[in-house]
């Protein structure tokens, strides 16, 4: 995977622990570059396979008009209340559109794994629900900088 981290090492999480807390967590943030520069940011679902996060995203949104002009994106999943409990994970790179936009349900094998782990992580049901409204994009990361401050002496 990507970047190796080099700063906080000593609070960064195995790979172990990332894709643990990455199939646990349930909402990321999302940020992505707008025509002006600045930068949109906005939650989403997911779901991650190990090497790719999935985001489940409507096709109709400002952030889907986004990445169609510029693939660039971070997506920040973190968890926490009190400093000492602080933990993350961050993922750049770029987000590429997989399967029919919008989503409809055709047969697309490269999605047959992600779609048995949403509905079952999201709903509680087996079947993904299509509604003609959404659509999946994969972020392969090039970068991943993680962090858990429960590692720090005296805070965790």
């Amino acid at each position: 995977m990507a970047a190796t981290q080099r700063r906080g090492r000593r609070i960064m999480l195995t790979d172990e622990e990332r894709d643990v807390f990455l199939t646990e967590r349930r909402t990321c943030r999302v940020a992505t570059v707008g025509a002006d520069g600045h930068p949109h940011v906005g939650a989403l679902w997911f779901v991650w396979d190990g090497t790719s996060i999935w985001l489940y995203s409507l096709t109709r949104s400002l952030r889907w008009a986004q990445l169609h002009r510029d693939p660039r994106v971070a997506v920040v999943v973190d968890d926490g209340d009190e400093y000492g409990e602080l933990r993350g994970v961050e993922l750049r790179g770029e987000a590429v559109p997989v399967g029919e936009i919008p989503r409809t349900g055709e047969p697309c094998p490269e999605l047959a794994a992600v779609e048995a782990l949403f509905p079952v992580k999201y709903f509680g049901i087996d079947a993904m629900p299509h509604d003609g409204r959404h659509a999946w994009l994969r972020l392969t990361p090039a970068t991943v900088v993680s962090w858990d401050f429960r590692k720090l002496p005296g805070l965790g």
